[in-house]
């Protein structure tokens, strides 16, 4: 049985190593070259400013369609909870005006107004602005929606990001995930070095 050499017992450095930089490389190729470079060639260039375009398209179509949605928004905001949630202020603004205001602009009817004049006067106002206010808020998503394109606000601002701003940004959020991908990368290329030099053994 020949001396194997002391270097075979490398192996699973190696392969850990070969693997690492293999996922390594492929992750960098997900930015890097970011304008098209001709090696040998072929035209390389990074993935994400290759794509930049159709992913500002599908992110839009997600915020726009899925996310973030004007009939959710509609509904949040013509929610009877969220309405009672305005009313107080509306409540108070109205009173404000019947006490105080209304005193300065027509001084003459404010002296046949009383407590009790204002207080009904203010409850039939804020019953009207409960039924009222869903209506009005329905009318202004509407126009909204046909104003404001929201789907096409994400794309042309995703579009218009720089190719380091884009990696930056997605660096901040993914930077563990990467690490991650590496170590599980040079765990597995350690793994399989290891289970090759058993191989051998074993045939030896």
């Amino acid at each position: 049985m020949s001396k194997l050499s002391p270097w075979f017992y490398t192996i699973p450095f190696i392969s850990a190593f070969i693997h690492w930089l293999t996922i390594w490389m492929a992750l960098k190729l997900l930015f890097h070259p970011r304008h098209p470079k001709k090696i040998l060639g072929f035209t390389l260039q990074g993935v994400f400013p290759k794509r930049q375009q159709q992913i500002a398209e599908s992110l839009g179509r997600i915020v726009g369609q899925e996310l973030l949605s004007f009939g959710d928004i509609e509904q949040t905001i013509t929610h009877p909870d969220n309405v009672r949630r305005i009313l107080p202020l509306a409540d108070q603004h109205i009173d404000h005006f019947l006490r105080t205001k209304l005193k300065e602009q027509m001084p003459m009817i404010s002296m046949f107004i009383g407590d009790k004049t204002i207080n009904q006067v203010k409850s039939a106002f804020m019953t009207e602005l409960e039924e009222l206010f869903p209506v009005i808020m329905k009318n202004y998503v509407a126009n909204l929606r046909h104003d404001l394109d929201l789907e096409r606000i994400v794309v042309d601002k995703i579009a218009s990001f720089s190719a380091d701003r884009l990696e930056n940004m997605l660096n901040e959020f993914l930077t563990k995930e990467f690490r991650f991908v590496e170590i599980i990368g040079a765990a597995l290329g350690f793994l399989i070095g290891a289970l090759q030099i058993l191989l051998t053994l074993l045939m030896k």
